[in-house]
């Protein structure tokens, strides 16, 4: 059993986060990456823009990932035991390219209420200061959602380029994991990361979110599958599990899928981005 110690889950109530948790093997860390090379090869252009989400519903590899005992046993230690996996992000940042994420709370544009869920950040290659981890500005979560600027940099791998402004740097802390370590963030903590500065890729593979039953989608449609529990609520669009990579269905399901999501993540923008 790998729930969280009531140690554990004060600091994680405490700060808004809580990382490293080992999660997975340094081989199955190193399996993710293969599979997601055999993609970018295989597939040109299938893993860019858009098509970063929602790869559990295509690869198999990735949708275990996101059943794994250990994942789920810490994310009901913080949401309970009734649990939906509503989404997946790739967040790759290759050597010499200036990808960067601003700070910015996940529940500001997301739609998922109430904040009874969890993103877990799960490291697919070592993820530091080199090559730019992620860093939590601590107790953040605790306040009111902030503003954000949407500024639409070329550059910045979130959707509008929503920034929140005069983030205090000194006053956050590195999420340093190795390939196979998760960290589980609040919706409404601060959070950004700065530009690879290393030599390799920087690959994160982010089940945002792991949300509870009780959690609806007020700006639009989500597509779901159960992880654990039962869900009396059904508020949501269930989707199957996939059996082979790239099935033509699957494609299909996560084009649906991709397509309620960006309209969530643009709703009332007069703009749209690439992701």
């Amino acid at each position: 059993m790998s729930f969280l110690t009531s140690k554990q889950l004060n600091k994680y109530n405490e700060d808004g986060y809580f990382a490293p948790i080992n999660v997975l093997s340094k081989e199955e860390a190193k399996e993710i990456r293969n599979e997601i090379e055999n993609i970018e090869k295989k597939w040109p252009n299938e893993l860019e823009g858009l098509g970063r989400n929602y790869i559990h519903l295509i690869s198999p590899t990735f949708d275990k990932i996101c059943y794994k005992t250990k994942i789920l046993d810490a994310v009901e230690s913080i949401i309970g035991k009734n649990i939906l996996i509503c989404g997946t992000t790739l967040f790759i940042k290759n050597p010499k390219e200036k990808g960067f994420v601003s700070f910015h709370q996940d529940a500001k544009y997301i739609g998922l209420e109430p904040y009874n869920w969890v993103t877990a950040w799960i490291a697919v290659t070592d993820s530091n200061e080199e090559n730019g981890c992620m860093r939590m500005w601590a107790g953040s979560h605790k306040e009111n959602l902030k503003d954000h600027n949407q500024k639409f940099d070329e550059n910045n791998l979130l959707t509008r380029g929503q920034t929140i402004e005069n983030v205090p740097i000194n006053e956050t802390n590195p999420v340093i994991l190795k390939a196979g370590q998760m960290s589980l963030h609040n919706p409404k903590i601060v959070h950004g990361s700065g530009l690879n500065k290393s030599n390799d890729r920087r690959i994160g593979f982010v089940v945002q979110s792991y949300i509870g039953t009780n959690v609806e989608q007020v700006l639009g449609k989500m597509y779901v599958q159960q992880a654990r529990g039962n869900d009396k609520f059904k508020y949501h669009e269930y989707v199957k599990r996939p059996t082979e990579l790239m099935n033509l269905k699957d494609i299909q399901s996560r084009k649906k899928a991709n397509e309620e999501l960006s309209k969530i993540f643009y709703k009332g923008s007069n703009k749209i981005g690439k992701y």
